[in-house]
């Protein structure tokens, strides 16, 4: 045991190292003022006047600096939008995007240009880097602008799970961008065939399933696939977090990191005693969605852009087996993880902010908001424009599946420590498995990454 404890904290002082890396507005609606009995004639609807105090007219050829961390399609379709923004919008603004390659790369730059003149208006990050930009004060409040009765936005239209995330306490410091999750996929005609009807409802029924499926790989006069055929471990963050917040455990507690709880060890206890009995197994350079749909795996663990790969996997395999998303089994109808990025606009004129505000909020509309969805094959960040996206579902039903599920999404932390803690978690998770820790000494990872944790958020 000593010798997991040390390769695991000499991984945790590499990480350390180099961890540098609703209110609802009310739109008003035009007003009418009668005339006289006779005449009955509606005067011209009178503006609704801001609260921000910004002159229009201030806006009109003011140029912003955006930051973005995407590349491929997802940085040709945002260069698009700004095209059409510039030569569009009724401001006269002007956006000049900068593509800084990935988040890490984002964060390292925002952070080193924020005492400097040069720092962009607004960037899309992660919201634990909202979360630390915010407690250095260079963050700008949003709750202003999302309830302007003017230039606001009606927040019951999106979802609960992406609203409250970039919540610092009663400041908002962010915006939702993009957002996806983390899931399970199951293939349901094979579960049917090995006698499940229903998808697994409990983490009993997810170990009958799994087991059920390694056992029937016995059957055949193949010995190399003997072991396959239940969960294929995926050790990433997110899966380790998913599978705490399934068992009733997590990560927080008034605050708090806690890792070493009962539940967190029911839950790392019940995978590591999946793959002492093979109903849980681990590929080597196998990929996870070929294996899904050549039946090697019963469940995989997914997010929502590996849904399209998944897809072609099974007509690569020429199969026609039904396969669903589900959710973590949990004892209240399941849950899934939801994240992603998010809008910050960083301190600078009112003039600016408010420009840099228009800008998202022209990128909230249904229209945008449908053009990334069938692009990015993300969630929409708007329930309404679900309206737009009719044939996108009936060609896409496992996205729509796991739309569906949003109610059961549950949020990460909102901290700023988030950053560094969330890659400890996913380190500590794969040590477990790449060492084969026993499933009787869980509570031992368990209680190395809380400490861990505690370090890293000082």
């Amino acid at each position: 045991m000593k010798k997991i404890f040390t390769f695991f904290f000499i991984a945790s002082i590499i990480l350390a190292a180099c961890s540098g890396e609703e209110n609802t507005t009310a739109t008003a609606e035009p007003s009418a003022t009668q005339g006289s009995e006779k005449t009955q004639t509606a005067e011209p609807a009178v503006e609704t006047a801001s609260r921000l105090n910004v002159d229009e007219e201030a806006l009109n050829g003011l140029a912003i600096d955006v930051w973005i961390p995407w590349y491929g399609i997802e940085s040709d379709l945002f260069n698009t939008f700004v095209n059409e923004f510039n030569s569009q919008n009724e401001w006269g603004i002007r956006v000049n995007a900068e593509n800084q390659i990935n988040f890490s790369n984002m964060y390292d730059k925002v952070t080193a240009s924020l005492p400097t003149d040069d720092r962009p208006d607004l960037v899309i990050a992660l919201p634990e880097h909202a979360q630390g930009w915010y407690t250095d004060g260079a963050v700008t409040d949003l709750t202003e602008y999302v309830e302007d009765s003017k230039y606001g936005i009606d927040s019951s239209d999106i979802p609960f799970v992406f609203w409250n995330q970039d919540l610092a306490e009663e400041v908002r410091v962010a915006f939702p961008a993009q957002r996806t999750a983390q899931f399970l996929l199951w293939n349901e005609t094979w579960a049917k065939e090995l006698g499940f009807d229903l998808m697994p409802a409990s983490s009993e029924d997810f170990q009958k399933q799994s087991c059920g499926a390694q056992k029937s790989m016995l059957s055949d006069e193949f010995a190399e696939n003997d072991s396959l055929g239940g969960w294929l471990v995926n050790a990433d963050s997110m899966t380790a977090y998913s599978w705490m917040l399934a068992f009733g455990g997590g990560v927080l507690e008034e605050g708090n990191y806690r890792f070493l709880t009962p539940n967190n060890i029911d839950a790392f206890k019940f995978l590591r005693e999946l793959s002492e009995t093979s109903c849980a197994w681990q590929s080597a350079p196998a990929d996870p969605l070929s294996s899904f749909a050549n039946r090697e795996a019963l469940f995989i663990t997914a997010s929502l852009h590996d849904l399209p790969g998944v897809a072609r996997a099974f007509a690569a395999a020429n199969s026609t087996d039904k396969w669903s998303v589900i959710p973590f089994p949990a004892e209240n109808n399941g849950l899934m993880v939801v994240y992603g990025s998010s809008y910050v606009i960083l301190e600078s004129t009112e003039e600016e902010q408010l420009a840099a505000w228009l800008f998202v909020k022209w990128l909230l509309d249904n229209k945008q908001d449908a053009r990334w969805v069938e692009t990015t094959h993300l969630f929409p960040l708007r329930t309404s424009t679900l309206d737009l996206l009719g044939d996108y579902e009936k060609t896409h039903p496992q996205w729509k599946q796991a739309v569906d599920l949003l109610p059961e999404g549950e949020m990460q932390p909102k901290l700023a420590s988030w950053r560094t803690i969330k890659i400890m978690l996913g380190d500590g998770f794969a040590h477990m498995y790449r060492v084969n820790v026993a499933s009787g000494q869980v509570a031992a990872i368990l209680a190395q990454m809380e400490t861990m944790a505690k370090d890293l958020s000082k």
